[in-house]
């Protein structure tokens, strides 16, 4: 009976302990930065999700931390805060003198714009020293908070120095806590990946990279921050980052030293570093000093051709666009006009206007004193299709070479087609050898049309209209 009570009280002791380790689920961390630093992003990869929806202002998620050994879990309040400064009333929400001990502050600033972070990092810590100087916290607390930053970084020095029990403290270096903000801070460089291509194409060096990272570090022993160097493209300590949190915030086992060799995955812990290890940096500075002023060193620079996005072209108004054409158009004809080039208008006209099967044009010029010349349309002949056609200029040639001292006048009249549509042709004014030559042609032209408008289906009508027509154009040339 005694040892089945010592089993139920050795069961009880055993939950009541593992209870009493459960993971804490009111701690935070707030991310601070400007606008297209990485915030959001980076949130999505210490989530371990490939996205996350950004928004304005304030905005809220969560991480989960899982212990493994415990068995236990718990969230991770995230608040992630707008990069306008005029959002910057939201951090009430986020930080106030209940939750101050339990959160945790990431200053973040991206190497995609390098001439840019140390003018973010003060502007933020300055607006975030402000804001907590005006938080009703009580100085004998507030100076609790920071006696408790100064141990922290101490206890990193060396884990067995000086009395844990007691209250020994080795003195702060140079430079280390000047600015206590009471607070666990970690300063996380985004974008590393830039850094390739800021050496290609903007001759950034080695001695560059090294004032950046000299420049940083010595801003994080002022307010004893971590820093880190992370590319959520190329994974670089991203898994890193999400262990230390759960060290800093939750003890968690963390045994990782500082990285300082790769200069695109730095990692140095609070406490670890010191002016004296920053100096090493100033053996690779050929040409830059460690003193100048950052920005004189670090300037702004084109960065168009890796950022740029495709320009937009404005489509020019359509009306407009033809009017242009229309004017050069105009502008080319009258030039070729002047130089005696025939239209390119009137040609094509020519060309394309070929609606009539019978219909053919003929041109008389003079070449010399009375020496008429015949000049017929090419497209026209090879679009000939009626007999009666090929007759009329064998005729008319054959008036083009005979000689006369006095050019013939013709004057043609259609008359009245009777039910057998009969063709007359009317004869003034020309001489007896010509009268016998129209006579013949209006015979044979009359017996041809029967036959075409058989074949062809051609009009009688049409032949008449030509003939008409034909003999219309020589009257007219020959007058």
């Amino acid at each position: 009976m005694q040892e089945e009570e010592n089993l139920w009280n050795s069961m009880l002791i055993s939950l009541k302990e593992k209870g009493g380790t459960r993971l804490p689920t009111d701690k935070s961390m707030i991310i601070i930065g400007d606008n297209q630093c990485g915030k959001t992003t980076l949130v999505a990869k210490l989530q371990g999700i490939d996205d996350l929806t950004k928004g304005i202002g304030l905005e809220y998620a969560y991480i989960d931390i899982r212990d493994d050994y415990k068995e236990d879990h718990t969230k991770l309040n995230v608040w992630v805060q707008d990069g306008n400064p005029k959002y910057s009333f939201l951090l009430k929400f986020a930080l106030s003198e209940k939750n101050f001990k339990n959160t945790l502050i990431m200053f973040v600033v991206s190497m995609k714009t390098p001439w840019n972070i140390m003018d973010q990092l003060e502007s933020w810590a300055t607006l975030l020293q402000d804001y907590i100087d005006n938080l009703p916290i009580p100085s004998e607390e507030l100076r609790e908070y920071r006696h408790n930053c100064i141990k922290k970084w101490n206890e990193y020095i060396e884990e067995n120095v000086g009395d844990k029990n007691g209250y020994w403290e080795p003195s702060l270096g140079d430079g280390v806590l000047t600015r206590n903000l009471g607070l666990n801070i970690i300063v996380v460089v985004t974008m590393t990946d830039y850094i390739s291509f800021l050496e290609k194409e903007n001759d950034y060096k080695d001695e560059h990279f090294d004032f950046i990272q000299q420049a940083v570090r010595k801003f994080c022993l002022q307010y004893g921050a971590s820093l880190f160097y992370t590319s959520a493209k190329e994974d670089k300590n991203c898994d890193l980052l999400y262990k230390f949190l759960t060290h800093k915030i939750y003890n968690f086992p963390f045994k990782t030293p500082a990285l300082v060799v790769e200069k695109d995955a730095v990692f140095i812990p609070a406490g670890w570093d010191s002016m004296k290890k920053i100096s090493i940096l100033y053996d690779n500075m050929q040409t830059i000093r460690p003193d100048e002023f950052y920005n004189s060193v670090i300037t702004k620079v084109n960065t168009r051709k890796a950022f740029a996005k495709d320009h937009e072209i404005q489509a020019e108004d359509e009306q407009v666009f033809l009017n242009k054409q229309l004017g050069l158009l105009n502008q080319s004809s009258n030039q070729q006009s002047a130089i005696g080039i025939p239209r390119q208008d009137s040609v094509m006209r020519s060309l394309t206007g070929v609606s009539k099967s019978g219909d053919r044009r003929l041109s008389l010029t003079s070449q010399g004193q009375g020496s008429p010349t015949k000049k017929i349309d090419p497209v026209k002949s090879a679009n000939t299709s009626t007999p009666g056609e090929g007759v009329l200029a064998n005729f008319f040639n054959s008036l083009l070479h005979k000689k006369s001292t006095q050019s013939p006048v013709l004057t043609k009249t259609t008359s009245e087609l009777s039910g057998s549509k009969s063709l007359s042709l009317e004869k003034t004014e020309y001489d007896a050898d010509t009268a016998a030559e129209l006579n013949r042609l209006a015979k044979r032209t009359l017996n041809l049309s029967h036959e075409t408008s058989a074949e062809t289906n051609l009009p009688e009508n049409r032949i008449e209209e030509q003939i008409s027509t034909t003999f219309g154009e020589k009257s007219s040339s020959e007058c």
